[in-house]
């Protein structure tokens, strides 16, 4: 997909290939937010991926991730706040580990895992930006930015598994490997172990049987939005 703008939740498509009987993987690329490694000058996003299978009696396998320590919107949260951040989540525009929401802001996320992070971002990039013909590292627009052109890419890849082998011995391979992670020892203090996609499961699940839950900071906003908007929101 070639100049995008933004996809929202990378999960929710793979999870209509999952549906289908098949393997999800979808990726994109983003406006930069951290640095190459060993850099302090932002010039690669946090480039998000997802992948999604079906696995039988049990939910479909999600991941869904950014390849950066935390999303860029968490230092947004703690600078509205007036909270420090954790060591280890960004640094500010001299490269230096900060505990500022808005020095993290105006330097750069830090990637996943050190330098593997950095490494995945760019193979998102590839696959993303410069495989679709789109804007890619410092040339993408993100939706922090008021002006511009958002020339995002993004990547999809959808495997039938029934091409493979039969989806039914697929599914119950997949019950198995989860059955073994979910049994495995736990740790002190862990009452449960969950495969990728089981929380958000259940999430989705509690959600459509009460409703979503938003605090009072998120729908002052949405009631501000929608007064500018010349709207009158329904709460």
């Amino acid at each position: 997909m070639r100049n995008s703008g933004h996809f929202g939740t990378a999960m929710y498509f793979t999870k209509m290939a999952a549906d289908a009987g098949c393997v999800g993987f979808i990726s994109t690329n983003a406006s930069a937010a951290m640095a190459p490694w060993g850099g302090r000058e932002k010039r690669i996003g946090n480039n998000p991926f997802s992948w999604a299978a079906p696995a039988g009696r049990h939910a479909p396998m999600l991941v869904d991730m950014a390849n950066t320590a935390v999303a860029r919107g968490k230092l947004y949260v703690a600078q509205a706040r007036n909270e420090p951040i954790p060591a280890g989540w960004a640094t500010d525009a001299e490269g230096r580990v900060t505990l500022d929401p808005a020095a993290g802001i105006a330097g750069t996320i830090l990637p996943m895992a050190g330098h593997k992070g950095y490494a995945m971002s760019f193979a998102m990039e590839m696959l993303s930006g410069l495989l679709s013909g789109s804007a890619f590292a410092p040339s993408v627009v993100g939706p922090y930015q008021p002006e511009g052109r958002s020339g995002v890419g993004h990547f999809v890849m959808v495997v039938d598994i029934a091409r493979c082998r039969p989806l039914a011995e697929f599914e119950a391979d997949m019950e198995q490997l989860i059955t073994s992670m979910k049994t495995a020892p736990r740790a002190p203090g862990v009452d449960e172990i969950f495969y990728p996609g089981e929380l958000e499961a259940r999430h989705d699940a509690e959600a459509r049987a009460r409703g979503v839950l938003l605090s009072a900071a998120v729908m002052k906003d949405l009631a501000e939005g929608a007064a500018g908007l010349g709207i009158a929101p329904p709460f």
